[in-house]
């Protein structure tokens, strides 16, 4: 049962032991994906400009490796006579295995971006990589339930912050989507704890909204 882990461990260690070079079409959507998000970031001095869209690039393909890594294990479990709790378990490994080797991407990242940027800027760039889902959400949060305490709204954007964390490791739009869903579910239930009914809170905004649109 072990196989399929010990097989993406290898294959894991391996493709991130060599230099990261995709093909130049690939190379080139990452950076433009990258050049996009460091153009709002405010910097001038173009050496900078190119490491950190370098940093940026280079994240995005590491990023790709472990979860084509991970894509193709899970493939090849699919195609095996495993089943059951048995393949279960294998599958569940499998994303320890993605974990594991995503956490130190993940804050090796971060601290090379805390050395080139302000805490601003890495900000900026985190959203960039989330589609500004964070900002988006907690606006929303907020516009919907203008009686939010501070408790309330601190405990919120801990929540999202805690989101776009694991959003920035995602492997697609989709799943970088799934996490702030998750999230949202989690404080909708904790609002809704707290005594707030959230479906004639969403109402009354959509009637503040309409009536904003109407003027």
């Amino acid at each position: 049962m072990m196989h399929y882990v010990r097989f993406t461990v290898i294959v894991l260690l391996c493709n991130l032991a060599w230099p990261l070079f995709g093909q130049d079409d690939y190379h080139t959507v990452l950076t433009d994906r990258a050049s996009k998000i460091v153009a709002t970031l405010g910097l001038h001095d173009t050496a900078l400009i190119n490491t950190v869209t370098t940093t940026l690039v280079d994240q995005y393909k590491a990023l790709g490796v472990v979860h084509d890594t991970h894509e193709a294990a899970v493939k090849q479990l699919n195609a095996s006579t495993q089943k059951g709790p048995a393949k279960d378990s294998l599958n569940r490994q499998l994303e320890q295995v993605r974990d594991a080797a995503l956490y130190p991407l993940h804050a090796a990242f971060v601290a090379r971006l805390q050395a080139l940027l302000t805490p601003e800027q890495v900000d900026a760039v985190k959203n960039g990589m989330t589609y500004n889902v964070l900002n988006v959400t907690y606006k929303a949060q907020l516009d919907m339930i203008p009686t939010l305490t501070g408790e309330e709204k601190q405990q919120i954007m801990i929540w999202l912050l805690e989101a776009r964390e694991l959003a920035m490791d995602a492997s697609s739009s989709k799943a970088k989507h799934a996490w702030f869903g998750k999230y949202k579910g989690r404080i909708n239930n904790y609002l809704s704890a707290r005594g707030y009914d959230l479906k004639k809170e969403r109402e009354a905004w959509n009637e503040r909204l309409k009536a904003t649109n109407v003027h």
